[in-house]
């Protein structure tokens, strides 16, 4: 092993590892993997980041991949950031279809105030080589406008339209707003502010981390690494976004958490394996061996729901979340103490009471489709119209989803 008193930090070379960060859920590296190899394998003492913004106040397990991966990182001693875009989120990162909306300083606020506890569980925010929390408002707010000509003069239009959901943009004549251009620029900027060695994301980050990785060349003549993270599907099958709230959430209960992973259908079991669990190589291949033969999946599903809880909760929790799936939705068994009694006042409509009794666990759009879709149910009958009446009688019972049961009392 090689060490670095740089900053009172060791820098560990650990070959092992280094192997696992550079593939284990890697889409790409660039400019090669070999390059990035040769870095970590030096001793030098690495500046690295991954930067969210904050549209919405879940983070998800597709964020726990590269978060993980900066844990690695900062047990290997480099310098490590979580990075907060609360001034990106200002302009918004363009979207598929349309013109992301632009946040305001409260929302911005309220969507980023549990970030730090979320991630807590997988990164340290203390120790002798704590991660740095920090935010872009600090230097983004303080470019001048000739600094944001000069900016913007470091990319052209060409470039820009370049990207791939642009050129959808303008196949089917939708809107592309100028503020759209700007993000990739401010976004690598933030490379450039921190003088950063590597930065990691997913892989619908791809082109802001190249004009980051271009910048650095530009800006500091260095060159910046990239390595990008494959993406999961959240269990409905959209891209897993703290937009829309479908993801597997960070600070979901453990119950939750099982239960969403559960929702995934059979083709995503090696993948969540491989993405969302610390599941070693060797088990990976003896799984997909097994499921290639014809096995039952349904033991590999509970496997891999089971080890996405066990990362963010413990296994005694796990243990408990595989318990209570098994009760409650395999044998269909409610016991008393799984029925929570929740606020309801007069005049509430379903959707009322369950935006009470679900706030912070779904999202209003979340629990609006789970009533449509047949998803709920009130003593044993259906619901599916989100402005029927809340039966408050005493005896009633509501079944949202799988595994919660709630019990309105009167306010």
């Amino acid at each position: 092993m090689v060490y670095s008193t740089y900053n009172m930090s060791k820098i560990i070379v650990d070959h092992a590892k280094i192997e696992h960060f550079l593939t284990r859920g890697v889409a790409a590296i660039y400019p090669t993997p070999a390059d990035l190899r040769t870095k970590l394998e030096s001793g030098e003492r690495l500046r690295v980041y991954q930067g969210f913004d904050p549209t919405g106040p879940f983070l998800h397990v597709g964020h726990a991949m590269g978060v993980r991966a900066l844990r690695l990182l900062q047990e290997l001693g480099h310098e490590v950031i979580f990075l907060v875009g609360d001034y990106t989120a200002k302009v918004g990162d363009p979207d598929k279809d349309t013109t992301r909306k632009i946040l305001t300083d409260a929302e911005i606020e309220h969507n980023m105030a549990g970030w730090q506890k979320q991630v807590g569980r997988l990164i340290d925010f203390a120790g002798p080589n704590p991660v740095l929390f920090k935010r872009n408002f600090t230097w983004l707010s303080k470019l001048t406008l000739e600094q944001s000509i000069a900016l913007m003069a470091h990319a052209t239009v060409q470039q820009m339209t370049e990207r791939d959901l642009f050129q959808k943009r303008l196949a089917a004549g939708n809107p592309i707003q100028l503020q759209e251009f700007i993000y990739p620029l401010l976004q690598g900027y933030d490379s450039v502010a921190m003088q950063v060695d590597l930065e990691i994301g997913g892989t619908d980050q791809t082109f802001n981390m190249l004009m980051g990785r271009h910048l650095v060349k530009e800006y500091l003549a260095k060159d910046k690494f990239v390595r990008t993270t494959k993406m999961m599907d959240a269990p409905d099958g959209r891209t897993m976004s703290k937009t829309k709230g479908n993801g597997i959430n960070l600070s979901d209960p453990p119950e939750a958490m099982y239960g969403k992973a559960m929702s995934y259908d059979d083709a995503h079991i090696m993948v969540g394996l491989e993405l969302l669990t610390d599941t070693p190589e060797s088990e990976l291949q003896a799984i997909k061996a097994a499921l290639d033969r014809g096995e039952n999946p349904m033991g590999y599903k509970k496997l891999m729901a089971k080890r996405i809880v066990e990362l963010l909760h413990g296994s005694a929790a796990a243990v408990a979340a595989e318990e209570n799936f098994t009760a409650t939705v395999q044998n269909k068994v409610i016991s008393p103490n799984q029925v929570v009694p929740s606020q309801a006042s007069a005049g509430d409509t379903i959707l009322d009471f369950l935006k009470t009794a679900l706030a912070g666990k779904y999202s209003t759009g979340d629990i609006k489709r789970t009533i449509e879709q047949g998803g709920v149910e009130e003593n044993g009958h259906k619901i599916t119209n989100i402005n029927a009446p809340l039966n408050t009688d005493p005896t009633t019972i509501i079944h949202f989803g799988k595994r919660d049961f709630f019990r309105p009392v009167k306010a």
